[in-house]
């Protein structure tokens, strides 16, 4: 792969470069080891900064190195490696908290405010007239009913982890599994659980 000579680039950015030459020729595990280590602590902060969430800047973190190694050999040397990995982490996380708007005011009774704050929606309760209270039992009900269309493992993580509000670690030991198992299985279980709800996000 070419450097693009009009552009002076650091010795860092020479370096990825190498880098990624020795990983997509020779299939280094180093490479892209050396490659994660560089940039893994920048990205996490980026992304918990703008998902204010420690568990999904996490998952994030791990989910955009993951697409940018996967696509490694449709990276053009016309900007840094630090450039492309940063855009792939932030559309990533802005597509994760488009669909976390969904799910945050489906499966949570809290959301975030302009200002990042949690919102519980049952504090506003007593000031629902009937209507919008028929409205909100009618949204639990269907997210419910969401829930019991997944498969029966993935069923139970999601109410732990939305209805029981536990954190990962707690699901974790309540489950005793491991908690990179407990996370992976999570985030598959609401990319079903979007796919599911994304259709009818008219009637939540």
């Amino acid at each position: 792969m070419e450097v693009n000579s009009n552009k002076n680039f650091s010795a860092k950015a020479l370096e990825d470069f190498r880098l990624i030459d020795q990983a997509l020729q020779d299939k280094d595990q180093t490479a892209y080891g050396e490659l994660m280590k560089r940039y893994k602590m920048a990205v996490y902060h980026m992304i918990l900064k703008m998902v204010r969430n420690v568990d999904d800047a996490e998952d994030l973190t791990i989910e955009a190195f993951a697409k940018a190694f996967k696509n490694l050999h449709k990276f053009k040397q016309d900007y840094t490696f630090s450039t492309w990995l940063f855009r792939i982490a932030t559309n990533n996380a802005i597509d994760f908290i488009r669909k976390k708007r969904l799910k945050t005011l489906s499966l949570n009774t809290t959301f975030k405010n302009d200002s990042g704050d949690d919102v519980n929606i049952d504090v506003e309760d007593e000031t629902l007239n009937p209507q919008q209270e028929a409205i909100k039992t009618q949204k639990i009900e269907l997210v419910q009913m969401f829930v019991t269309k997944l498969p029966p493992k993935y069923q139970r993580l999601v109410r732990l982890r939305y209805f029981d509000e536990l954190s990962y670690d707690e699901i974790a030991k309540e489950l005793d599994a491991p908690l990179g198992t407990i996370k992976a299985q999570l985030y598959r279980a609401r990319e079903l659980m979007y796919e599911l709800v994304k259709d009818k996000k008219d009637q939540i």
